[in-house]
């Protein structure tokens, strides 16, 4: 059963909230994440990648970066960029895209429920990055990024959330604004004591919650808790270090996009050779126009300035396996190791990932660039990383992108 708790909540002031804003620390690298600033003396960027307030020739890892983003947490709160508020509360997140809109509810979630795996991962960690997050975490004494989970969706905690946040009640949101990528971004701090508890027990009858984005981080925030527990051998279990911040998405609202691939070569084929040998596993079919799938097990694929579609055939994959039936494992299985010579995807120089809201010309324009061949995938769907992550397995690299992103910088929860 999902154990979540309402917490005081570091948050922007009402007018700084648009400027305080950001996209998560991993989306960009540091030199983007200058350019992201620059005339913004108030993003979050400033915390979660305070590299970018140092010497541009400084390790990303250094003592110093970590330094700076607790110096600038802390300045923006003494300087009320930042209130905290007086009781412990659940917030409402809402974003919407393109009209299409996503509820979450904004928690501390237990490191034990993760340690017990009541929260559910469906990826590897690399040590190199949980590292980087544990001592951001551990010199901010605070999590300052919230987690991305996902739950089978209940109708009666769907409902007691989304009325709150109703329009046309008289609690108008506490954040209202659009941000310069065109997200809507709506937050309501949920602080009648009553429907605090409700909420708390109906989310303790939801049975599993899921990781749908944020694996590093919520791996971070629990080894920090552990660490705390560590130093602090008569802990009660009701210290905050025990809770990280988390938002919370009932899968029926989450829209996952397609995450295509782009190869340099041809693993040293002809095309003809090439397509012969796809042939073997798919139904190739010329087309006239590009090809964004629309059902599962289909592909797009791009070479030589022409489009395919490709439909995987029958007996390569295992339908009834939640893993070797994935888009991204047929893929790999049939086309990227065994043809293409791609072992792993995750350390191949000659493999490249495009997000699906860069659109398919962007594949074009990446063939014509500097790359080969470009496929298009089906986008994954939560039912399936749900599938993985209940069988304890993980999903294949790259196997998902969600949109929109969460913003950091409207929730900060404190250690202490």
């Amino acid at each position: 059963m999902a154990t979540i708790r309402p917490f005081k909540g570091i948050r922007p002031i009402e007018e700084l909230a648009s400027k305080i804003a950001a996209l998560p620390y991993d989306v960009m690298n540091s030199e983007e994440a200058r350019e992201m600033v620059e005339g913004n003396p108030y993003s979050f960027l400033h915390i979660d990648r305070a590299e970018i307030d140092l010497d541009p020739s400084i390790d990303v890892h250094d003592k110093k970066v970590y330094e700076k983003a607790r110096e600038n947490l802390d300045r923006m709160i003494e300087e009320k960029q930042f209130i905290q508020d007086e009781k412990p509360c659940l917030y409402i997140y809402r974003q919407i895209m393109n009209g299409r809109a996503q509820t979450g509810l904004v928690f501390c979630a237990s490191i034990d429920d993760y340690i017990n795996n009541a929260i559910k991962k469906h990826e590897f960690t690399r040590a190199d990055k949980e590292q980087d997050r544990i001592n951001h975490v551990n010199y901010c004494d605070a999590n300052t990024g919230p987690i991305f989970l996902t739950y089978r969706e209940d109708e009666v905690t769907s409902e007691v959330i989304k009325q709150w946040s109703k329009e046309g009640t008289k609690r108008k949101p506490v954040y209202d604004f659009v941000s310069e990528d065109g997200i809507g971004h709506q937050v309501w701090v949920i602080d009648n004591e009553l429907i605090v508890k409700e909420i708390v027990a109906l989310f303790g009858e939801i049975e599993n919650l899921y990781i749908a984005d944020g694996h590093h981080r919520s791996a971070s925030a629990v080894k920090v808790g552990l660490m705390r527990r560590e130093e602090n051998p008569n802990y009660t279990g009701d210290e905050e270090f025990n809770y990280f911040l988390a938002v919370a998405f009932p899968d029926n609202d989450l829209m996952v996009m397609d995450y295509n691939r782009v190869v340099k070569d041809l693993n040293g084929l002809t095309e003809e050779e090439f397509l012969n040998k796809v042939s073997e596993k798919f139904i190739i079919t010329e087309k006239d126009e590009q090809v964004k799938p629309s059902d599962k097990h289909t592909f797009g694929m791009y070479l030589e300035n022409k489009w395919y579609l490709l439909e995987a055939k029958e007996g390569s994959y295992n339908a009834e396996d939640p893993i070797d039936s994935l888009d991204v494992a047929i893929l790999q299985n049939n086309v990227l190791t065994p043809i293409l010579g791609i072992e792993d995807v995750r350390t191949s120089d000659r493999i490249d990932f495009i997000g699906g809201i860069r659109g398919i010309k962007e594949l074009e324009r990446r063939v014509h660039k500097d790359m080969k061949i470009a496929f298009s995938m089906y986008a994954t769907e939560v039912s399936d990383i749900m599938n993985v992550a209940d069988t304890n397995q993980v999903m294949p690299p790259k196997s998902t992108w969600f949109e929109p992103k969460l913003r950091s910088g409207l929730f900060v929860h404190k250690l202490k």
